[in-house]
C-alpha cells in the first residue's frame, strides 16, 4: 500500500492540518485503521493524532482518495472531533477500556 499526499492545509485555530491523500493498493480497499497507521507513519505522527474522515474508492480501481485531519496532539483530536469519528478511528477507546477495568 502506497500513500501519496495530494494536499495539506494548515488550520491553526483547531491545531490541525487537513490532508488529502491518494492510496494505491493491490487488493480490496484497506481498513480505516491500516490507512491511519500508514498515513501516520508517512507524516511522522502518532496514530492517535490522525483521524481518517473519508475514503473513496471507485468501483474496480485500485486507487483510493481520502481525507484526514492530523492534529498536533491526541488531546486536541478528542476535543474537536465528534464522538462517532473518534470511535471509528479507535481514538480514546483504550483509555475508556482501562477506566472500566479499574472500576470493576
Amino acid at each position: 500500500m502506497d500513500v501519496d499526499i495530494v494536499s495539506e492545509e494548515d488550520n491553526p485555530m483547531l491545531h490541525r492540518t487537513d490532508v488529502t491523500f491518494e492510496l494505491t493498493h493491490e487488493d480490496a480497499t484497506p481498513e480505516r485503521l491500516q490507512v491511519r497507521d500508514s498515513l501516520a507513519a508517512k507524516l511522522n505522527k502518532d496514530a492517535d493524532e490522525v483521524v481518517i474522515r473519508n475514503l473513496n474508492t471507485k468501483f474496480g480501481m485500485r486507487k483510493t482518495v481520502g481525507e484526514a485531519k492530523v492534529y498536533e496532539s491526541a488531546d486536541f483530536a478528542r476535543e474537536v472531533e465528534q464522538d462517532h469519528m473518534l470511535e471509528r478511528n479507535k481514538i480514546g477507546v483504550e483509555e475508556e477500556a482501562d477506566a472500566e477495568a479499574e472500576e470493576a
